[in-house]
């Protein structure tokens, strides 16, 4: 895929017999931001040699430097630039020179010179005579004209050299069939490959025995792949152009829900009737003190299921296992777990491991040490919903991860503290997105908050970026959710194949918190707010 926002990201990856060359993810170098257009760059190798190549699509890219692919196209620009003032100032030549000047200066105004080369450019010309600026020029054309087929010539060898190459370096045909991760499965050229052969092939068998295993014990209970938004399954690993390291995991069948519990119009079928066509899609409902009374026990149950569900993270344990405790936790409070089966959603709860933004759906994948991942819990108990998330640390998280997860918690805490009547919900996103860029992050566009109540989703939307369009001010007895999505990386995402799970577009983490919010007269309730009761889990809490 094309990420122009990250046009570099070294992935580590070395040859299989070879640790001394790496690898770059081949989805990340784009000058274009067009997967499907040609790519110039430039590659090395452990040894100290230097050569330029032009890459006509992105499978072909093998090894790759930032600063000498960059170096080629600043060649690059630099020969054509080279070319233009040459060919303008024959032009100036031969019709008299009237409009020579003009065109000097309108081809290095369009040339992405340093600035100061530039205006020392512009100056030069304004300060001497066209004639002996001329005059000047007609001794060096013979150097100038001279130095450019020596350019054309270099990168046309070099062209030549590196794209055999490039063409040249595989990967085992057999890893690509089992999905092995690209460590361990890439090699230099044929030749590397027929090499290692005899002891590469040994993690073929090692892989089939694993997956054999896992399959006898996952087959009995109907673990498979989940596709279309919940409404198929599959046996194998969709095809897709992941961006990041995660990988989807087969998930169980859907658990059930005991006959005596309150059930939303979606729990059979899986197609929500009042929620789509109901005027509060468009019209902000206030409250009746009973109704707020309903959402205040509601939103407490939330917060009891999602701290049961923090209690078990640790590394190890699968997201399917923490839908468990979600699932058992909210059934035994008499509530439903609003998400089950929502638009044919087939858990529980969402659990966002790392890349994953939000709906990632829990799977047999275990978490491991250094992961992050958030647990979204909606409980719809006594006819109203009740929604929070929080951006759990799993093992020990490196500290990029640890100050992005802060920062998401402190976005949302000054998001809340600005509520109360009269303020416009747009401001929310001001707010949120002057902290978030202040850190270096970025805020999520693609996904908002929402009102909440008799709905799981209606009006209104409260988007969390800066610069937003959302109408409306707030007033006293309206509830909603302030969600607020944190990249490290671009704020873009890509959806998988599940047709659920949104992934940051360049790979890099996301965290998220949320909670339900009540306008009061005179500020704000947060309806889903920690209780004395709730693991502590968070470093900044216990220092302040």
């Amino acid at each position: 895929m094309s990420c122009p926002e990250n046009a570099f990201r070294y992935n580590g990856t070395q040859c299989a017999c070879d640790p001394g060359h790496y690898l770059v993810n081949k989805s990340c170098l784009l000058f274009s931001g067009d997967s499907r257009g040609w790519v110039v760059g430039s590659g090395v190798s452990a040894e100290p040699q230097f050569f330029l190549t032009t890459v006509l699509s992105l499978d072909s890219i093998r090894r790759l430097t930032q600063s000498q692919a960059v170096l080629l196209e600043v060649t690059l620009v630099t020969l054509v630039a080279w070319l233009a003032f040459c060919f303008t100032v024959r032009l100036g030549r031969v019709d008299g020179g009237r409009s020579t000047w003009f065109r000097i200066r309108w081809w290095i105004s369009r040339f992405d010179f340093a600035f100061d080369t530039r205006h020392w450019l512009v100056n030069l010309i304004s300060l001497h005579s066209r004639t002996a600026l001329r005059n000047s020029l007609k001794q060096e054309l013979h150097t100038i004209w001279g130095f450019v087929p020596l350019l054309v010539a270099a990168i046309g060898c070099g062209y030549q050299f590196i794209l055999l190459r490039c063409n040249s370096i595989t990967s085992c045909p057999k890893c690509v069939e089992l999905k092995l991760p690209r460590e361990g499965a890439a090699f230099c050229s044929q030749d590397c490959f027929k090499v290692a052969w005899s002891s590469h092939k040994s993690v073929h068998a090692k892989l089939a025995t694993a997956a054999s295993d896992v399959s006898s014990e996952q087959s009995d209970e109907g673990w498979q792949y989940c596709l279309r938004k919940g409404q198929m399954r599959t046996s194998k690993l969709p095809y897709f152009d992941w961006t990041g390291p995660l990988r989807p995991y087969p998930i169980s069948k859907m658990r059930e829900v005991p006959e005596g519990i309150e059930k939303p119009d979606w729990a059979v079928d899986g197609i929500p009737k009042i929620e789509p066509n109901s005027d509060l899609q468009t019209r902000v409902e206030i409250k009746t003190p009973e109704q707020i009374e309903r959402m205040r026990e509601t939103c407490r149950i939330a917060r009891e299921v999602l701290d049961a569900a923090a209690r078990v993270i640790q590394p190890g344990i699968t997201t399917d296992e923490i839908d468990r405790v979600v699932h058992e936790a909210t059934i035994a409070a008499g509530g439903y777990p609003s998400p089950l089966n929502y638009h044919f959603f087939p858990k529980s709860c969402c659990t966002s491991v790392n890349e994953v933004i939000c709906h990632g759906i829990p799977d047999a994948r275990k978490l491991e040490d250094g992961d992050i991942v958030n647990v979204d819990v909606t409980v719809y108990y006594k006819g109203v919903h009740g929604d929070l998330n929080e951006t759990y640390f799993v093992g020990k998280v490196d500290e990029a991860s640890q100050q992005l997860v802060r920062c998401t918690y402190e976005c949302l805490e000054k998001a809340i503290s600005i509520v109360k009547p009269g303020v416009r919900f747009r401001e929310v996103g001001e707010v949120i997105n002057r902290h978030a860029s202040m850190s270096g992050l970025s805020v999520v566009k693609s996904y908002c908050g929402h009102g909440i109540g008799e709905l799981f989703h209606c009006a209104p939307n409260i988007p969390h970026y800066g610069r937003n369009k959302a109408v409306g001010v707030m007033k006293a007895g309206q509830t909603f959710t302030i969600e607020p999505m944190i990249n490290a990386g671009v704020w873009r995402d890509r959806l998988w194949p599940d047709g659920w799970t949104a992934a940051t577009a360049d790979g890099k983490r996301s965290a998220q918190f949320e909670h339900t919010l009540l306008v009061t007269e005179t500020g704000v309730e947060v309806l889903t707010a920690r209780l004395p009761s709730s693991p502590n889990v968070f470093p900044w809490l216990n220092s302040s």
